[in-house]
């Protein structure tokens, strides 16, 4: 399963600790942070893919370290604010912001605006890496980037065999056309379908790699009596 790093930067620990227990819930790493600097610091270190950043802190304040965090980086950041203080969300916003959750939060809240963050900065980073590199070939949430042979998904790398890589370029190279598993095994094995057998065997493994439910794919399919296909979005 892929996962994404997020900072959590709260001078309080219980709503960091809380807010760590919801992150990984949903398969996200964490890192925690109880001031702006050492915030920075992690950020610096670490690969974060997503900040959520209280406003009040002390040695530094949220407004200070996302201000330092945005002369060199545009990964999504959620403030985090006092309900009645509505000048710290227009604040937060206008120094680089992308988002504000107020106090009390809705577990449930923001965890859909961490997802739907990462979501809109994982997809716009794919397409422009994809008009610099013609070899990226990205299909939804998924990456092939053929120079380097390496296969991402939401912008995390997922490792492959030889044999996984050869079957993925070849379905999302011709995504939407069905393949046999005769044409498949021939493809990429470079011989006759001897042990076409073999062919289901990785399709279930790379399953595993990439899709969030594998028994019910999103992507990788099954055209039953004929083969499969990489579904076109």
């Amino acid at each position: 399963m892929y996962t994404y790093n997020i900072l959590i930067v709260e001078d309080d620990k219980q709503i960091a600790d809380a807010i760590e227990i919801y992150m990984k819930n949903q398969n996200y790493g964490v890192f925690k942070a109880y001031n702006g600097q050492l915030a920075i610091e992690i950020f610096e270190k670490e690969v974060i893919h997503l900040i959520i950043m209280d406003v009040m802190m002390p040695v530094m304040d949220g407004f200070t370290a996302i201000m330092k965090i945005r002369q060199n980086s545009t990964v999504p950041i959620i403030v985090l604010s006092a309900k009645s203080e509505d000048m710290d969300k227009i604040a937060g916003l206008n120094i680089g912001a992308d988002d504000y959750v107020t106090k009390p939060f809705n577990p449930m809240e923001l965890i859909a605006r961490v997802n739907s963050n990462l979501r809109r900065y994982v997809n716009f980073s794919m397409k422009k890496e994809s008009n610099k590199n013609s070899k990226l070939i990205s299909i939804g949430d998924i990456a092939l980037d053929d120079e380097r042979k390496e296969i991402s998904v939401l912008g995390a790398p997922v490792k492959t065999t030889p044999i996984e890589y050869k079957i993925l370029y070849l379905l999302m190279s011709n995504a939407g056309k069905v393949f046999s598993i005769d044409e498949i095994y021939e493809k990429v094995w470079n011989e006759p379908a001897y042990n076409p057998d073999t062919v289901a065997v990785h399709i279930r493994r790379i399953r595993e790699k990439l899709e969030i439910n594998p028994k019910e794919p999103k992507y990788l399919k099954v055209v039953w009596g004929i083969g499969y296909k990489f579904e076109s979005e």
